[in-house]
């Protein structure tokens, strides 16, 4: 037997398992958008939950590729529209209008963080800084 291992094979493996991953986590993240977008279409957080620990877990798993850009991409874009929703929640006690807009304005920027990244992603380009 040889003990030969096609490092090239390997590292293409890798890199479309992360991509695999990749979408599977951008797909969840944009249904749990489009729902937030889009009034009485509401679906579970437990799927943007799912999503990030997904993230999370295989981060390092794409360190030093292109692709780790997208883990942190995705990672950012949840933490700070987590942030955004709990900083602006305060408006809907104060009134619905202010609320409702607040809402949407992060919710139309979280749609736009995703799908950004899902057409990069899709041309196998980095995200930027």
């Amino acid at each position: 037997m040889s003990d030969i291992i096609d490092v090239k094979a390997v590292d293409s493996e890798k890199a479309q398992s992360l991509k695999t991953v990749g979408w599977v986590s951008y797909v969840l993240h944009l249904l749990v958008a489009v729902a937030a977008v889009f009034p009485g279409a509401q679906v579970s957080p437990v799927l943007l939950i799912i999503a990030l620990i997904i993230d999370l877990v295989k981060k390092g798993e794409a360190e030093g590729t292109w692709q780790a850009s997208h883990f942190s991409w995705r990672i950012r874009t949840v933490i700070w529209a987590g942030v955004l929703y709990l900083v602006t929640a305060p408006l809907w006690l104060l009134l619905f209008v202010p609320g409702w807009i607040a809402w949407c304005l992060i919710s139309i920027w979280f749609l736009y963080r995703i799908v950004k990244g899902m057409v990069r992603m899709n041309a196998s380009q980095a995200m930027p800084d």
